[in-house]
């Protein structure tokens, strides 16, 4: 019973994770500008104002968008599918969907930062802000999630 209030707990975790590393302003952070996947922050005159990115982006960043939100479906829908299989599932079975959600959410989260690290702010000063370092964190903790529900048996009690 423990166990699964803690796969529940952090698969929430992971989720909110996921979705601060999304919609959060901080990606790329200078001293002036603050930029996340929909736009960007600036300083000016002691005040931040937001900035909608150009209006047609690149497709490195609509790829990055894409793969971040698609993480998110991906992880919220795999919650979902993991507590109708605790009732639905087979004593015995394995949580085989529920993990193979959890696998593509990982790889779209393991996207998203793989193409934003390598096409997006190259040579620009710098650095990566918090969201960013969140989506890394959210990549490992989907990926320990998924293998989780790969070797996760449903048990009789």
């Amino acid at each position: 019973m423990f166990v699964l209030a803690g796969i529940i707990v952090l698969h929430i975790s992971t989720i909110i994770l996921l979705l601060v590393a999304t919609i959060d302003n901080a990606w790329w952070v200078t001293e002036t500008v603050s930029t996340d996947l929909w736009g960007t922050w600036r300083l000016k005159s002691s005040e931040w104002h937001y900035h909608n990115l150009e209006t047609s982006p690149d497709e490195f960043l609509q790829s990055v968008q894409a793969s971040a939100v698609l993480a998110c479906i991906f992880s919220i829908l795999g919650l979902f599918v993991f507590v109708a299989q605790l009732f639905t599932l087979p004593k015995g079975q394995r949580f085989m969907f529920t993990g193979i959600l959890q696998l593509i959410s990982c790889l779209c989260v393991m996207i998203a930062a793989s193409v934003y690290t390598a096409e997006l702010h190259t040579g620009a000063s710098g650095g990566y802000g918090h969201s960013y370092i969140l989506a890394w964190i959210s990549f490992v903790l989907t990926f320990l999630l998924a293998l989780t529900y790969l070797i996760l048996r449903k048990k009789s009690e």
